[in-house]
């Protein structure tokens, strides 16, 4: 893999201890979206049930190297890499042995107490962080040990949130665990912002909670909502990003703008068009 430049990369974990809330779907796609837009783009499939990993097309069954055996130093980053089918998007794949990484880590850290069981993630990327612009790292639907080792390597989060009654129900702990990971283990962590998933624009109520995250989060709220729509949700089932799967579709176009916003944000406004 060449050498991106001098630039930094920025690491941003998507984050939401609810499952269903669009963070797999919006990982995949964000990552795709970037990439499009001219950055080089690193996904991180942090789940163990691997649905990032096929939503890029790569079948488990030719997975050698996983972001398993990266976080117990089995093998590099490097070693581990796979380059997709899409351009501009590498993957560090998942796949089911994962759900075992957090038993290993604290038996690691029980046998020497110098072991930093939080810090796996983090160290594996360290070589590798600035070949690329932009690493974005799918989170498991928890805030185990898996989850804290995406905090601690992370600049960021992004934290997707359905556009449902119940929808800051569960923010209050998760943003607690983000402050704790701030205060013990990343100090310059950020909310890099906050993603409205799954809009049905009829649903008044939708509209209702879509004011009231706006309200607690604020300027942090993206402007871009990704809308409830079956195609998003079925592109990855085909092994493609919704950009691949129908380029000119509405879900399309939301992802584009959301990629478009991220870069914005992190003061990098050379995309291609």
């Amino acid at each position: 893999m060449s050498e991106k430049g001098d630039s930094m990369g920025k690491i941003i974990s998507l984050v939401n201890q609810k499952g269903g809330v669009g963070k797999t779907t919006t990982s995949i796609n964000l990552s795709a979206s970037l990439a499009h837009l001219g950055k080089r783009v690193l996904l991180i499939d942090l789940d163990p049930q691997g649905n990032a990993t096929t939503g890029v097309g790569i079948n488990k069954g030719d997975i050698t190297k996983s972001i398993f055996d990266v976080m117990l130093k089995q093998c590099t980053a490097q070693e581990a890499i796979i380059k997709t089918k899409f351009k501009n998007l590498y993957l560090l794949a998942s796949t089911i042995n994962l759900a075992g990484v957090g038993l290993e880590l604290r038996e690691k850290s029980k046998a020497d107490p110098n072991f930093s069981k939080n810090s796996q993630l983090k160290e594996a990327l360290a070589p590798i962080k600035d070949v690329f612009d932009f690493i974005i790292i799918d989170c498991p639907p928890s805030l185990e040990i898996i989850t804290t080792n995406a905090l601690t390597a992370s600049n960021s989060v992004i934290i997707p949130v359905q556009c449902e009654f119940f929808a800051l129900e569960g923010i209050t702990q998760l943003l607690n665990t983000i402050m704790l990971a701030q205060k013990n283990l990343n100090p310059n962590l950020d909310i890099e912002g906050v993603l409205l998933t799954m809009l049905d624009s009829r649903a008044i109520l939708c509209l209702e909670v879509v004011e009231d995250i706006r309200g607690f989060f604020k300027e942090r709220v993206y402007n871009t909502i990704i809308p409830r729509l079956v195609k998003i949700a079925e592109a990855p089932s085909h092994g493609t990003p919704i950009i691949e799967y129908d380029p000119k579709h509405r879900g399309t176009i939301a992802y584009l703008n959301l990629a478009k916003e991220v870069i914005e944000r992190n003061g990098n406004t050379n995309a291609e068009h």
